[in-house]
């Protein structure tokens, strides 16, 4: 069987959590790096790794590698690649993304201009033609340059992966859906126990952990560039992979999966989004302020991203909705407090120094992920 280099890209720190899904889903590791992951497979390991993976932006198929200083070095490599093993004499194929670290060829617009017209001359040697149609399947490049090393690659998935296609509108600072899924991972929160999110806005968390517990694939309902691919990615493969991740949905999965805001509106738009997951009958959303957070349950967990504060007048507001946030956590002793916030305040507002946090970026904004650890449940039946 035909063995495939793969690349995922990610969020700069959640490079641990999405190893460990790709590993859970059976392909060997080859290669850890900030903000991405390469691992090996074959074509069903692109099919189930656009399906299946909850933390990644995209999947890649990797070209090669290879170092590179100056344009002429760049222009050799590229050409040196076996482009035609993926792109047909029609495929319609550019440097979608150039991005570069540390390294001597810097300007974005001229590695990408360098790299298409070495493309196009290996392809012309293949394909003995001097004009390409471009009127076939999309094969969209992406190359990453850290410190002279150039990693080329073909992008697979078109849309990336957080748009899962259910979350239609969002609120004023949302959190993305990978980005939420991998905050989760970073918990011990699992099917069964109880999940609460008192700033819940379209509802991106709990769905996220609705669908997790339900097991349902994230990119089910959604389309993808390789899909194009019939002369390497059989449809039938695709037909079956789908068909298999939607036998393994447990539709009778239990959860105790609760959201509030005090906006109306937002609410309104969670339990929409919710619907358009498939999850709508596993959480329960309600208009309610943070100050009025109760749960008669143990154990439980808070993961929130609250407001960060951007806009002056929202600012100002920041020190009271923190300081509810942490009076609404004592109140729940056994419980685990996540929260990610800009708010440099944050943990003398909720009256309790963190137990850990990591520095992530939510789309441009430096956050951190503060972690309030509550106490281990007993080894019962109901927490085991």
């Amino acid at each position: 069987m035909e063995r495939i280099t793969l690349v995922a890209p990610c969020h700069f720190g959640m490079e641990a959590v999405l190893k460990r899904e790709i590993y859970d889903l059976g392909y060997e590791i080859l290669q850890v790096e900030d903000g991405r992951v390469t691992f090996e497979g074959d074509t069903e390991a692109v099919c189930r790794s656009n399906l299946c993976l909850r933390t990644a932006e995209r999947v890649l198929v990797q070209l090669g590698r290879f170092h590179a200083k100056t344009f002429d070095e760049l222009f050799e490599g590229i050409r040196s690649l076996p482009w035609e093993d993926w792109i047909p004499a029609n495929g319609r194929f550019w440097v979608a993304k150039a991005s570069s670290v540390k390294s001597s060829l810097f300007s974005a617009r001229d590695i990408q201009a360098v790299a298409k017209k070495a493309m196009v001359e290996r392809l012309k040697g293949v394909y003995r033609l001097e004009w390409f149609p471009e009127d076939g399947p999309e094969f969209p490049v992406r190359l990453f340059l850290l410190k002279d090393e150039v990693c080329a690659a073909i992008d697979t998935t078109g849309q990336p992966l957080h748009k899962r296609g259910y979350r239609t509108w969002t609120s004023k600072a949302p959190i993305s859906e990978t980005m939420a899924a991998a905050l989760l991972m970073l918990t011990p929160w699992r099917a069964g126990r109880i999940l609460v999110d008192p700033f819940c806005g379209s509802g991106t968390f709990l769905i996220e952990a609705a669908m997790m517990a339900a097991d349902i694939a994230p990119g089910l309902h959604r389309d993808f560039t390789f899909t194009q691919w019939e002369h390497r990615i059989a449809r039938r493969l695709w037909k079956e992979t789908k068909a298999e991740a939607r036998e393994n949905i447990r539709r009778d999965a239990a959860a105790d999966l609760q959201g509030f805001d005090k906006d109306a509106g937002m609410i309104r738009l969670a339990g929409e989004n919710a619907k358009q997951a498939g999850v709508g009958e596993m959480i329960r959303f309600r208009q309610q302020d943070v100050s009025r957070l109760r749960h008669g349950g143990e154990y439980g967990f808070i993961v929130t991203n609250p407001p960060y504060g951007e806009r002056l007048e929202e600012k100002e507001a920041l020190p009271e909705i923190y300081r509810a946030l942490g009076e609404a956590f004592a109140q729940l002793p056994t419980w685990s407090l996540y929260v990610i916030t800009s708010y440099e305040d944050a943990e003398r507002m909720i009256g309790r120094k963190a137990d850990r946090n990591r520095k992530l970026y939510n789309g441009m904004i430096r956050t951190y992920y503060y972690q309030f650890t509550g106490p281990k449940p007993p080894k019962t039946e109901e927490f085991s």
